[in-house]
């Protein structure tokens, strides 16, 4: 850990780029009651709380000025809030976006270079409005979850190698559903030993009595906010179904909050909104599902490596016979990945387009990049997801436990993986033209406004 010296001397080096004078802070009179506490506790006192998984508290300005300079750093390199996706290339409007806009990151800077002043003590800065450590992320939306489903409890020791838990657990659903959304969560001390925890469904056959795999329902992996399902489509929830727990443990914990410490009867949850009974009779809505998209054929088969202190990059082509809308991305990877992309090509005019680009990828944050509904790729018939993830082995990487290691490609936290988890809606071709005659109207009114 860099010494309290060393931060200040960045800081120094960040005012010099920041090209902000003192005199310039002084006149800006930023301080931490009049615009630093609301950032504050808008966006980083969620975790930095007491009991939260951030290193340090931040629910006030005694708590936040030690660490001013530090936050400073963080902000100023987009590193906190923990959200890695590019600026700049791509599609911008995202559902869950945790990213500061830059006139905070800027308030933020100028703040610290003005010495971190509290400010006015008649100023009393809004309090954070935290949800309960246990509550769901989509609850304020849409109230309590229609269905919970536990995994078995698991003992997890303290350490050793990496542990997975299989088992079958029963939906209780006698009718088909449409579900809203989705979040998976390990339940308390859990959150830093589940690596990953992928349920499944499997439908009851009445024919043979025996379950048959049906869809991917949902991933999670550490930090994942959750699923959001576009409006009008269904990611279906079918009758007589059963939940496929796939449940990747890591003793010990990884990232800045593992406990090093035994969790005893350890819970995975999932918390499932649906749709009223009615939503499919009403709106006809096109089905949409989550599949992992590998880079290559034959990456099941370890052809992914990455050299000892050395680099690797991977790339995947994927195309349909039918028109499809991308509803949110998540890469896949473990320590050594530490960037991503996704691009269409069209075939007819030979163009590429960039679609979301991640370069400083973390298996400590995985996101599922939830595209808003209005600007979500449409892919039309044949043209060509490109999916590239780029892997560091040096020890430049701050994640790497080992680069003299050989890394291939497997299930282990210490292995590799490359892939990347889409949900995809599937369309016709009136279903795509239907959507693109919208969004040109919605942008020949949104021209017309401004004239």
């Amino acid at each position: 850990m860099k010494s309290m010296q060393q931060i200040l001397g960045f800081m120094s080096a960040a005012l010099l780029i920041t090209g902000f004078s003192s005199a310039q802070a002084q006149d800006a009179e930023i301080t931490y009651n009049t615009h630093v506490a609301q950032i504050i506790n808008e966006n980083c006192v969620v975790c930095h709380r007491e009991g939260g998984i951030g290193p340090m508290q931040f629910e006030n300005y005694d708590q936040v000025r030690p660490w001013a300079p530090l936050i400073q750093l963080k902000v100023a390199n987009r590193e906190m809030p923990p959200y890695a996706y590019d600026h700049g290339i791509g599609i911008q409007e995202l559902e869950g976006d945790w990213r500061l806009a830059q006139e905070e990151i800027d308030a933020i800077t100028q703040w610290v270079n003005n010495g971190s002043p509290i400010g006015p003590a008649d100023i009393a800065p809004p309090l954070a409005d935290l949800p309960d450590l246990e509550a769901w992320n989509f609850e304020e939306e849409f109230g309590e979850p229609s269905l919970v489903i536990a995994s078995i409890p698991i003992d997890i020791p303290a350490g050793g190698n990496d542990l997975w838990h299989k088992h079958f657990v029963p939906t209780g659903i006698t009718e088909g559903k449409c579900i809203r959304a989705m979040q998976v969560k390990p339940r308390g001390d859990a959150r830093a030993v589940v690596h990953h925890a992928n349920p499944s469904i499997e439908v009851l056959n009445e024919e043979t009595g025996e379950y048959e795999p049906f869809s991917q329902l949902t991933e999670y992996a550490m930090g994942k906010w959750g699923e959001l399902i576009p409006e009008e489509v269904c990611r279906q929830m079918p009758a007589n179904s059963r939940i496929y727990w796939d449940i990747h443990m890591y003793p010990g914990g990884v990232g800045a909050t593992a406990q090093g410490q035994a969790v005893k009867d350890n819970v995975v949850e999932m918390g499932i909104w649906l749709h009223d009974d009615n939503f499919e009779q009403i709106n006809e809505p096109y089905t949409q599902d989550l599949k992992a998209y590998p880079m290559r054929e034959g990456y099941e088969n370890n052809m992914l490596i990455v050299p000892p202190n050395g680099y690797t990059m991977t790339q995947g082509f994927h195309s349909f016979d039918h028109p499809v809308r991308i509803d949110s991305f998540q890469p896949h990877g473990h320590l050594r990945m530490n960037a991503a992309s996704l691009e269409i090509f069209y075939p007819e005019t030979g163009r590429t387009e960039a679609i979301s680009q991640i370069s400083n990828w973390s298996a400590t944050w995985h996101h599922s990049h939830i595209y808003d509904a209005d600007v979500a790729p449409l892919v039309p018939t044949g043209a060509v997801l490109v999916i590239k993830q780029w892997y560091d082995n040096t020890a430049n990487n701050p994640n790497n436990p080992d680069p003299e290691q050989w890394v291939y490609e497997g299930s282990r936290t210490g292995d590799e993986m490359s892939h990347a988890w889409i949900a995809i809606t599937h369309l016709d071709e009136e279903g795509y033209e239907k959507i693109v005659t919208e969004r040109r109207e919605s942008e020949q009114r949104s021209l017309a406004g401004q004239d």
